[in-house]
């Protein structure tokens, strides 16, 4: 066996596909002579047997062939789970790595735009604030709020002071409106 060969997709392709159809064989083969140990077993008595002593002797002896079959069953799954890993781990790994980082790449441009738009809308807007328009003076400060919110009188002048206002108020009834029934 070209060990070189081994760690090439053809070549590992080449040995899991032999080792598993060994292992799926002899599998069979010991699934085929378990049954036939059993079922000779069970039909063959021994001097002093009781009337379950011919199957459970049975049972004892064909379930150590079926455990060689399931381990080569599973010898057969693991080959393939090798194929399946190196091919996963090894060869595809590249273009994974070259995808991952052509995203990240891609992400991080969408982010560098982002924020560049985010400080050209700024300064724009900053700009456009400190322009003052041609009919306004230079140094005045424009009215935050236009003139038709802003009422002439205060709302809270004609409620009295609690501490130093124009009357001092007694109790909380002044606030209210007196009850008919009360």
């Amino acid at each position: 066996m070209d060990i070189n060969a081994l760690f090439t997709d053809e070549g590992l392709r080449a040995f899991t596909a032999t080792v598993r159809d060994q292992h799926v064989r002899d599998a069979q083969q010991y699934g085929q002579i378990a049954d036939i140990v059993r079922r000779r077993l069970e039909q063959t008595p021994i001097e002093g047997d009781r009337w379950m002593s011919k199957k459970l002797r049975a049972w004892k002896v064909s379930r150590q062939l079926k455990a060689m079959q399931k381990a080569s069953s599973d010898a057969a799954s693991k080959a393939e789970a090798l194929y399946a890993t190196y091919k996963n781990e090894v060869l595809e790994l590249p273009q994974r790595r070259a995808a991952a980082e052509a995203k990240k790449l891609e992400r991080k441009q969408g982010r560098q735009a982002a924020l560049g738009a985010a400080v050209a809308k700024s300064l724009d807007k900053t700009v456009t604030s400190l322009s003052a328009p041609a009919e306004q003076a230079l140094g005045v400060v424009p009215q935050a709020r236009p003139a038709e919110f802003v009422t002439p009188d205060n709302p809270w002048n004609q409620w009295p002071m609690a501490a130093g206002g124009e009357r001092p108020t007694s109790t909380i009834n002044d606030y209210f409106a007196k009850g008919e029934g009360q």
